[in-house]
């Protein structure tokens, strides 16, 4: 660990706080929306440094504020910084005049940082209601009746979330001997804790809801929806990541839990395959991206899953490095439907092509970062059951993405003419490059060398689901109007008509009480002296 090292470690959460802080006066507002996208500078050169080889460490003792950064943080570090960067790009020409949306905005980008570098439970705790709760005001920026609907099941279900996560982070505590409330120490005294079960539960529960697991996913469409495009893409692509984060540290992957690790990959693989059947039936762009992104983050449940199931090593590398390439992906293809809005006859085709690149890639088309991120998992997942899943998941992706690049190839051509705004074409742009190339440059720091991922069964490996998936969506595009439309948010509404009926059935028992109530008292008597003479003359025969 050297000094440079330290400092970027020290400045990667606090460096949004600080600018925030800054910028309070009025004279000094201004600049606070070049602070969108300059405060994710020291986490990026954390996570070079650490990719590079150069872990570092960070503890004061006095405060109880510990943090530590190794090459599974690195590698989504890496990843998250360049999507803040992008994001904040694309956000300081518009929405980044709304204040509350910039303080919002550097609030939960220090939570996001945060969490990957969070030693200790207190502080990681702490970071990651601060990823969560400031992104309410980025859902709320457009202030209509969607957006209050979206943020208030958004709030209800982070409150909900993070008391599972208190719960299990006591449980956590109580289980670690000497008393230590360091992430290291509490996870190697988990698998032998009386509190082990529980905690395991609450712990996937919570991150869980987090990655919008089916059947804990009903806010992430409604949020993806409701929220700009900037901000869109900064929560999909990398305030989820939390979940992810928070998975890969608190999941004790050196010991094999299968029933766990089972149980974890099967609410994966259904949580994959629901979002690609509900997302097919969308027609809102953001709606459909979010639920390709219940299918993704049902992926990296599965992998994770499998490897805790053997304690199969570098399950976390491997996760991380997946979730990398979404992020980076995810982030540009939901800037992607404002360039496509706003393009130019002569720009069109580039943004189309690219978005094709990007969107196929989620589903591991051949020399692009996502077959790179797919080959990455495949130690995890095997050839079982778990391995032809992961290929059908994948099938199934490219039909969900085929229907995205449908839409927004519809939507292009309905938009008038214009000019691009440079500044979200250049953050569009520069994600774009970064979803190809970034998984490359991390592919030989994780294997090690590409020798095996160039070889054609390697290739022809990952080709046959896309060329399937393709098939699918070509079979069923006669039925593409037929399909049965769900509503965005699906359980959510159900669970809103639920709550409604029980509203009514409550006004219904209510009125029911003022009624007896107004009945005269020898009315009443009445009627209970002739229930007991009905009573007393059956008895008698």
């Amino acid at each position: 660990m050297n000094a440079l090292g330290l400092v970027l470690l020290i400045a990667t959460p606090a460096t949004p706080l600080v600018m925030l802080a800054l910028c309070g006066s009025q004279a000094r507002r201004d600049f606070l929306s070049s602070c969108l996208w300059i405060a994710p500078l020291p986490a990026l050169g954390a996570a070079l440094m650490t990719i590079g080889g150069q872990s570092s460490a960070f503890a004061a003792p006095a405060i109880g504020y510990t943090l530590f950064i190794d090459k599974v943080a690195g590698v989504l570090l890496l990843v998250v910084a360049i999507l803040w960067i992008g994001a904040g790009l694309a956000a300081a020409r518009r929405e980044a005049r709304d204040v509350r949306f910039s303080v919002c905005w550097m609030l939960t980008m220090a939570g996001s940082f945060g969490v990957f570098v969070a030693a200790d439970l207190l502080t990681f705790y702490l970071l990651y209601a601060l990823v969560s709760i400031p992104a309410f005001g980025l859902i709320m920026r457009n202030g209509d009746a969607a957006s209050k609907r979206a943020a208030g099941v958004y709030m209800a279900f982070t409150i909900l979330g993070e008391a599972f996560l208190l719960a299990a982070f006591a449980l956590l505590a109580a289980g670690e001997p000497n008393g230590s409330l360091q992430i290291h120490d509490v996870i190697a005294a988990l698998p032998g804790s009386p509190w082990r079960d529980g905690a395991l539960a609450l712990i996937i529960a919570s991150f869980g809801l987090k990655i919008a697991l089916v059947p804990m996913h009903g806010w992430m469409p409604l949020t993806y929806t409701a929220a700009p495009l900037p901000a869109a893409a900064a929560l999909s692509g990398a305030a989820v990541k939390a979940g992810v984060i928070g998975l890969i540290r608190f999941l004790p992957f050196d010991t094999a839990l299968p029933d766990w690790g089972e149980a974890l990959a099967a609410v994966g693989f259904i949580s994959a395959f629901y979002g690609v059947a509900v997302g097919i039936t969308q027609h809102n762009l953001k709606t459909v991206l979010a639920y390709s992104s219940i299918s993704q983050m049902g992926v990296i449940a599965a992998v994770m899953g499998m490897g805790l199931a053997s304690a199969i090593p570098g399950t976390a590398l491997d996760s991380a490095v997946y979730a990398a390439h979404h992020v980076l992906v995810k982030g540009a293809l939901f800037l992607s439907i404002g360039v496509a809005a706003v393009a130019s006859q002569k720009y069109r085709p580039l943004v189309m092509w690219l978005s094709a690149i990007m969107a196929l890639s989620l589903a591991g088309l051949p020399m692009t970062g996502g077959w790179l991120a797919k080959l990455v998992v495949k130690a995890p997942l095997g050839d079982g059951i778990a391995g032809t899943l992961a290929d059908l998941s994948a099938a199934a992706t490219t039909l969900l993405m085929l229907h995205f690049l449908m839409l927004l190839a519809r939507m292009a051509q309905q938009s008038p003419q214009t000019k691009t705004q440079v500044a979200i074409d250049a953050s569009w742009l520069a994600l774009a490059i970064s979803s190809v190339v970034v998984p490359w440059l991390l592919y030989p720091v994780v294997v090690g060398g590409l020798g095996e991922a160039l070889t054609a069964s390697a290739i022809f490996k990952s080709l046959w689901p896309v060329l399937f998936g393709a098939a699918l969506a070509y079979g069923l595009r006669p039925w593409d109007h037929r399909l049965l439309s769900v509503p965005e948010g699906d359980i959510i509404n159900l669970m809103e008509a639920a709550f409604r009926a029980s509203l009514r059935l409550g006004e219904t028992f209510e009125r029911l009480d003022l009624r007896l109530r107004q009945w005269p008292a020898a009315t009443i008597s009445l009627g209970i002296i002739a229930l007991l003479l009905a009573a007393a003359a059956r008895a008698s025969r």
